[in-house]
């Protein structure tokens, strides 16, 4: 399969990450995008090493199923299943995500890269997939929902580390996943509190909370 396919398919998952209002389908959508993040390094002929194939390998088995099983768990729990008023409305997202795609490929056009070393829109694709992630961040409310922002925003980081892939240490990587788990966890711990004490999960109670 062609990068430039699969880094397509990054772009499009952005999008429709900003767009929609049920947490279940953003839910799937990161799972998607994180399948296609961690197929990204066969695309790009990187399958003769053998700590890529294990770095690839350990991607999608986080990103495309644990996660994700933590996620959908804590949907059960909550039973919410949209985000109906989010900070940024989805039209005025969709326009700051295109905004933010465009800003990314003017941005990598003056980056002093290597030519010919990469896909020539992986670094785009890493620059928008890090904006799409702190856009979902700041403008949902539900913490859910920013949690998925949360996986976008280490899928860009990802997507950058693809750029060394054959000179990284596979504890760079390893320490990634280690902090998008940290990251997970502490929000979990976070979502039990807003909806033990409100019945809520909308990040605004968080200001109410007390120890």
């Amino acid at each position: 399969m062609s990068p430039d396919l699969l880094i397509a398919l990054v772009m499009l998952t952005n999008f429709t990450l900003v767009a929609t209002s049920r947490i279940n389908k953003a839910i799937q959508v990161a799972v998607a995008q994180g399948v296609i993040l961690g197929l990204m390094p066969l695309a790009m002929g990187l399958g003769r090493h053998v700590h890529i194939l294990a770095m690839a390998a350990a991607a999608i088995a986080v990103k495309g199923w644990f996660i994700p099983f933590l996620l959908r768990r804590a949907l059960r729990h909550v039973k919410i299943h949209r985000e109906v008023d989010p900070f940024i409305g989805y039209t005025a997202s969709l326009l700051l995500c295109a905004a933010g795609t465009g800003l990314s490929l003017v941005l990598a056009h003056n980056l002093p890269l290597k030519p010919g070393a990469t896909p020539a829109f992986l670094v785009p694709a890493a620059l928008a997939t890090l904006f799409t992630g702190f856009l979902l961040l700041v403008s949902r409310r539900k913490a859910l929902t920013q949690v998925v922002g949360y996986l976008v925003l280490e899928n860009g980081i990802y997507l950058f580390a693809l750029l060394l892939v054959e000179d990284m240490p596979v504890l760079v990587e390893t320490g990634i996943l280690l902090d998008l788990f940290v990251g997970v966890f502490v929000m979990g711990i976070v979502i039990n509190h807003i909806r033990t004490a409100f019945d809520s999960t909308d990040t605004r109670h968080l200001a109410e909370l007390k120890d």
